[in-house]
């Protein structure tokens, strides 16, 4: 437990999976949360189970791709809890995993627009409002593993998370004289819907994936959702640039 009374967190892709997961925790731990996605239906499915937990949450429909949509993301935020503390930017797709020579151009602008632009659009408008309340901040975006590694036809999504790691590295630089903080938690596999439209986790197609990791088994969003909460408390206030891989010693060198 940590203490996040207080504290007003923002997620994209709160709806399900880990951002779902990431809201659920906060909430325990005494904080306020918005919870963003461009599905009302999940939003509002999602909103009436974590109330269950808290009357301090609210979902608001929004597409990371398009600017005047994350900027009145954040300010109806501001709104509804006067201030913004913590940014999860969790919100992504997978996009089409293929040859180079089989996807086309709106595969990649698409990957691309939201990895990518969706989340630094995210930061851009977030770190307005942190700067604006002179009060410091944390952001921490999802990435993945497969920044650093790759299967055969994840070209497009390894761009996206490797440029995203990039940027936060960049970001922590220039924000930390301000007090904002900046990391990545990069997923391997873990059980989610995203995980779910490669192969059912429970499957006997899924024991390949389960072997070849050291821990013999998939991720649960809850083992993010920890890292996530970790790394926006004070116990992690001096950690910012980092690329925290949560991935049970997947992706170590040499591991196959």
């Amino acid at each position: 437990m940590v203490d996040m009374k207080n504290k007003v967190a923002l997620i994209t892709g709160g709806s399900t999976g880990i951002g779902y997961a990431a809201a659920k925790l906060f909430l325990e731990n005494g904080a306020k949360v918005v919870i963003a996605g461009r599905s009302n239906k999940a939003g509002q499915n999602a909103l009436l189970s974590l109330r269950k937990i808290s009357e301090h949450v609210e979902f608001i429909s929004a597409d990371i791709s398009e600017p005047k949509s994350v900027k009145a993301l954040v300010s109806n935020t501001v709104e509804l809890f006067g201030r913004l503390d913590i940014a999860f930017n969790n919100a992504g797709i997978d996009g089409t995993f293929a040859s180079i020579t089989e996807i086309n151009d709106e595969d990649m602008d698409e990957v691309i627009n939201i990895n990518l632009k969706g989340v630094w659009l995210c930061c851009k408008y977030q770190v307005k409002q942190f700067k604006a309340q002179q009060s410091g901040g944390v952001i921490i975006n999802t990435s993945s593993w497969l920044s650093k590694g790759a299967f055969a036809g994840s070209s497009v999504y390894s761009a996206s998370k490797a440029a995203l790691d990039g940027m936060t590295r960049a970001l922590a630089v220039e924000l930390g004289p301000e007090g904002i903080r900046v990391n990545n938690v990069n997923p391997g596999y873990i059980k989610t819907p995203m995980l779910s439209r490669f192969f059912d986790p429970e499957s006997e197609e899924a024991q390949p994936f389960k072997t070849h990791a050291p821990m013999q088994r998939f991720g649960e969003a809850e083992d993010i959702a920890k890292s996530v909460v970790w790394l926006s408390s004070e116990g992690a206030s001096f950690i910012s640039g980092e690329t925290l891989l949560i991935d049970g010693a997947l992706s170590v060198g040499g591991q196959r």
